[in-house]
């Protein structure tokens, strides 16, 4: 389901495929590709006819209805090997895949997403073992066997991160840069992809479907691309532009940003409700939808939870960016980039084996990495709110 507004300004009014061909690709590895952002840009990448394409994600499930849905459209016709694996970047199985074929391309979305991973010690363990473990663990791969192109996502969070989720992404972000001069890498600072699996917009379809009230923050507002452009934005990232590059959408802060609340009273419109504003999420779960058919609760709250920031950049004024280049995506020019991985695996891996140890003590390893980490911390998670 998508809403009869303008997510923003972007036009990717080219030809993809003719844009990129002299690219000459023929076996991908994609990573996390079950997810939304992976699985739009699996069908990107198919229209440079790759001969074979590998998808690894945890999600069984997600790995099945991805295939269901290339089966029963067109992208896979002219009959390429592809074959998915449900297994864990983590694991040794997944080295088994790796070493088994040479890489043209390799894709990483394998991560942890959402703001609200940030509860206590072992939640943010889990999320840094995605996003920083993981990220070790695949350039150590691509340095012994390297791949033409390699690509991993990352969030407009890392500008100037102010949660645990942002600030991984970037280190993950220096992980990546450390490895520019020997093989060719990229990234890209994403918006939110509405409706993507999830998120507070998909969360909005299933609360509909379940007759259950709404409730969003009345003082964040976002940047949003389509599924869609979320393929396009990181296909092109993947190839173009320098090694090095961290990529990002050209979205203007006051036109295209929007707030949440204004998002869902459409939401609400186009599924011909009428908003009904209630003062607490106690009032939004007694509501009487029999009594009051064409109305709908929707419930707003000020934001107090950690890790939150009103808005979103996708650079700081310290970087070198460039966003006259391409009509549609800017970029910031890294500068090299030194760090030890083993260092960074020890220093977490001694908080994390010390039992005394706290998520603020991750922290503190974090911001020995993320130098501008400027953490929010209010005792509070989203897992409070509805």
């Amino acid at each position: 389901m998508e809403l009869n507004f303008k997510y923003n300004s972007l036009n990717f009014g080219i030809d993809i495929k003719s844009h990129l061909n002299h690219i000459n690709v023929s076996n991908i590895l994609i990573i996390g590709g079950a997810g939304s952002i992976g699985s739009n840009y699996i069908k990107q990448i198919l229209d440079l006819s790759p001969k074979k394409i590998v998808v690894v994600d945890t999600n069984e499930n997600g790995l099945t209805e991805l295939t269901r849905d290339l089966r029963s459209s067109k992208f896979l016709d002219y009959n390429p090997t592809y074959i998915t694996y449900p297994v864990n970047l983590l694991s040794d199985t997944f080295n088994k895949i790796y070493n088994s074929y040479e890489w043209d391309v390799v894709a990483n979305f394998s991560a942890h997403k959402h703001v609200r991973s940030e509860k206590d010690k072992i939640s943010v363990e889990a999320l840094i073992k995605n996003n920083v473990f993981g990220a070790i663990k695949l350039l150590e791969l691509c340095e012994n066997s390297p791949p033409k192109y390699f690509f991993s996502v990352s969030t407009d969070k890392a500008a100037n991160p102010v949660n645990i989720m942002g600030a991984s992404k970037r280190l993950m972000e220096k992980l990546i840069l450390s490895k520019k001069n020997q093989f060719r890498v990229s990234t890209a600072r994403f918006a939110n992809v509405a409706f993507s699996n999830g998120s507070l917009l998909d969360g909005f379809i299933k609360r509909l479907q379940k007759k259950q009230p709404l409730s969003c923050p009345e003082d964040i507002k976002r940047f949003f691309v389509t599924p869609k452009q979320s393929g396009q934005i990181c296909l092109l990232a993947t190839f173009l532009g320098d090694s090095g590059n961290i990529f990002f959408p050209k979205l203007d802060s006051k036109r295209d940003q929007i707030y949440f609340k204004e998002i869902a009273i459409q939401f609400l419109k186009e599924n011909k409700y009428e908003p009904e504003l209630v003062k607490s999420e106690n009032e939004a779960k007694k509501f009487n939808f029999d009594n009051k058919p064409t109305k709908y609760p929707l419930y707003f709250f000020k934001t107090d939870t950690s890790g939150e920031k009103s808005f979103e950049e996708f650079y700081t004024e310290e970087e070198d960016y460039e966003i006259n280049k391409f009509e549609t995506l800017g970029y910031i020019k890294s500068k090299n980039v030194k760090i030890s991985f083993d260092n960074v695996l020890n220093d977490f891996n001694k908080v994390f084996k010390n039992p005394k140890s706290s998520k603020s003590d991750i922290v503190d390893v974090i911001k020995k990495y993320v130098n501008d980490f400027n953490h929010i911390e209010t005792g509070k998670s989203l897992d409070q709110k509805m």
